[in-house]
């Protein structure tokens, strides 16, 4: 196990430093094996300085699970807006490529699957993971809508708040069906696979009249 070098820094890098260290653990050993001991190796601390930044072990796993979620939607963000086409592209195509960012790597990505999977199981017995899992949920779903309705702006098109809602939510469905399926068997797909039938999906979610029809 690599431990993490723990030089005198502001105390938010120190905080950031047992979170990383946190997610490693829970990555390696699963949410058991990941102790305060562990973590504290890991970081190369002890375990009485954990504690000034952080109560316990659940606190530790809650900000964990936060920042887990928070990169993940930082990441689509990010690369989709850091596409050599994204500042000429209109709305429509920006969805595209937000949809394309989230499901390319390293979004899609088996290490990221495995410490989401194992945060989910908590979040029906633990209140704290529950409201982060809500706060995460909505904080992408929001992005999600507001794309669609810089849609369905730009070309005249119109819908109501809760309208809008209602896409975001199927549109966000797709992307998470579709990113589960890229992280449990990337290997079945053949290149840019996931992409192109999100994106088609994506379209037909924001087209029902012509997907009832077609």
């Amino acid at each position: 196990m690599a431990r993490r070098s723990f030089h005198h820094a502001p105390e938010g890098a120190r905080r950031q430093d047992l979170i990383n260290a946190t997610l490693d653990c829970i990555a390696e050993n699963g949410l058991q094996g990941a102790t305060v001991r562990q973590i504290a190796l890991r970081a190369g601390v002890t375990a009485g300085l954990i504690r000034y930044y952080f109560p316990g072990k659940d606190e530790l796993v809650h900000a964990a699970y936060g920042e887990t979620m928070n990169r993940m939607t930082g990441q689509v963000k990010f690369l989709a807006e850091q596409t050599a086409s994204y500042e000429h592209a209109n709305p429509r195509q920006r969805l595209a490529l937000f949809v394309e960012a989230s499901l390319s790597p390293p979004v899609v990505d088996a290490r990221t699957l495995s410490l989401w999977a194992t945060f989910i199981s908590l979040i029906h017995v633990d209140p704290a993971m529950a409201a982060i899992h809500k706060e995460s949920y909505l904080a992408f779903r929001n992005e999600v809508e507001r794309l669609i309705a810089s849609v369905f702006n730009d070309e005249g098109k119109s819908a109501t708040k809760a309208e809008l809602a209602k896409y975001a939510i199927a549109v966000n469905a797709v992307i998470d069906g579709l990113w589960l399926e890229g992280c449990l068997a990337g290997d079945m797909f053949a290149e840019n696979d996931l992409v192109s039938i999100g994106i088609k999906a994506v379209e037909a979610v924001l087209k029902p009249e012509e997907a009832e029809t077609a």
